[in-house]
């Protein structure tokens, strides 16, 4: 298995997620450490993650230390007179003093609990602002793609969608961009498409998710638009087969074996039945027929890319719109960008709390998390990335759950509502079966990742 590895990519994957956590953890931290601070309490530790036995790296800075532990799991901030992982109940037993949280009235712990919540909400805003400022924003407008979709997971062929598919609805709404289409799909019932100029419904498995996980199919896009075989640009870094045979960028793909072909969902197929041998190619270019002979792979592949959206808006098969933001434009926007991931978070995480959808065993840990990022550092695709983790940390820190910030928020607010503080004995043993909780979960969740668990 490990020969298997790229470790080049794995090494930049890694550092991606590494950098995204980091950031995550300290701006999640600071939301604590800054409301503990307004509120006058004392701060006695800041981590970047956790510190068993020994840190990395450790200062003390009036009454706070700052350091930076050796297991990347979190971070965490340790605020005199708060039960909290730390499990301090030496300090606990002591006479309470002005400065600690447990002294301070309910609403303000129930501030500082929220601490870490709100500023990763707003960190979100923030980043989702900044790209559209930077990067604005492109769209591929659902309408516009002529040729319908191109099915690249069997699956989605088995639940009865076909390659040139037009899809109108998703759970009878329209899917107004294409860029949305496969995240509605995961979390549809059923879909209307036109096919052969005739309308049809494809009711989704309830189960649809896993089902995907089962497969074992590597993280992708399950429909892409149907698009020409043209052929797209090569990698600097390696020769492939399509190049070998003579191939350039731009070259259209009209035949393979003297079967006629005109998009690349008709091409795959037809190159992958002659795994280990070859085939004849005819190919336009500048108005001429060539015919060149290529070797295919085991795979089963002759190593050919596709265009971008925007060489294919050239060639009249699809639009796309184009958008860029002022600063002021851009702070609603990301805004308005960060409500609709959350949505679609939460739509995600209905379908794991129903046993019926199976979408409990596609729960991954940092394995999965490592894996949305792309194989090279593109800092576009970073920030969206570390956004959209950011929105995932603020929701599932808000659960009910003991040891997460949700359970701290629960407890106060029924202090406020019944005026009857818990008893620290009462928060010692939730924050004993909350931390049970989650490493149980995290221990599942890189289990799933690293050996298949309930796949």
């Amino acid at each position: 298995m490990l020969l298997d590895i790229n470790w080049g990519e794995f090494g930049i994957k890694a550092g991606q997620l590494l950098l995204s956590l980091s950031i995550l953890i300290i701006f999640h931290e600071f939301g604590h450490y800054i409301t503990a601070r307004w509120f006058k309490c004392r701060v006695e530790k800041f981590y970047l993650f956790f510190d068993p036995w020994f840190a990395l790296f450790k200062k003390k800075v009036g009454d706070t230390e700052y350091g930076i532990g050796w297991l990347p799991l979190g971070g965490y901030v340790k605020i005199a007179g708060m039960i909290d992982e730390s499990m301090d109940k030496e300090a606990m037993k002591k006479q309470p003093q002005d400065w600690e949280f447990r002294s301070k009235p309910a609403w303000q712990r129930l501030i500082i609990m929220i601490g870490g919540v709100t500023v990763n909400v707003l960190l979100a805003f923030l980043i989702y602002a900044m790209i559209l400022f930077v990067w604005g924003e492109k769209k591929t407008p659902m309408d516009s793609v002529k040729n319908g979709v191109w099915i690249t997971d069997s699956l989605m062929h088995e639940i009865g969608l076909r390659n040139g598919d037009k899809i109108l609805t998703i759970n009878d709404r329209p899917v107004d961009y294409f860029e949305n289409l496969n995240a509605a799909v995961l979390t549809g019932t059923h879909l209307t498409v036109e096919r052969g100029g005739v309308q049809q419904r494809i009711d989704l498995p309830v189960n649809l998710i896993e089902k995907l996980v089962e497969s074992k199919r590597k993280r992708g896009l399950m429909l892409m638009p149907r698009v020409p075989a043209v052929v797209g640009a090569f990698s600097p870094k390696d020769t492939t087969l399509a190049q070998r045979a003579g191939l350039l960028p731009g070259d259209k793909i009209i035949g393979v074996d003297s079967v006629t072909v005109a998009f690349f969902d008709e091409l795959s197929p037809l190159i992958a039945q002659k795994k280990g041998a070859s085939v004849a190619l005819t190919v336009e270019r500048n108005q001429e027929l060539l015919t060149l002979t290529s070797l295919v792979s085991e795979e089963g592949k002759i190593g050919i890319g596709i265009l971008s959206n925007e060489e294919y808006e050239k060639m009249g098969v699809l639009q796309v719109e184009r958008k860029k933001y002022s600063l002021l434009a851009a702070l609603p926007a990301g805004v308005n960008k960060s409500v609709e991931k959350l949505k679609f978070y939460v739509d995600q995480f209905r379908l794991i709390l129903n046993p019926d959808t199976g979408a409990y065993k596609g729960i991954g840990g940092f394995k999965s998390m490592g894996s949305i990022f792309p194989a090279v550092w593109d800092w576009e695709s970073f920030w969206n990335i570390t956004a959209f983790f950011s929105i995932i940390l603020a929701f599932m820190n808000l659960l009910p759950i003991p040891a997460l910030d949700g359970g701290h928020v629960l407890f106060t607010l029924v202090e406020m509502i019944t005026r009857r503080k818990p008893s620290e004995k009462f928060l010692e043993y939730a924050q004993v079966v909350g931390m049970i909780l989650l490493f149980g979960l995290l221990i599942y969740a890189n289990g799933n990742d690293l050996f298949g668990w309930n796949r």
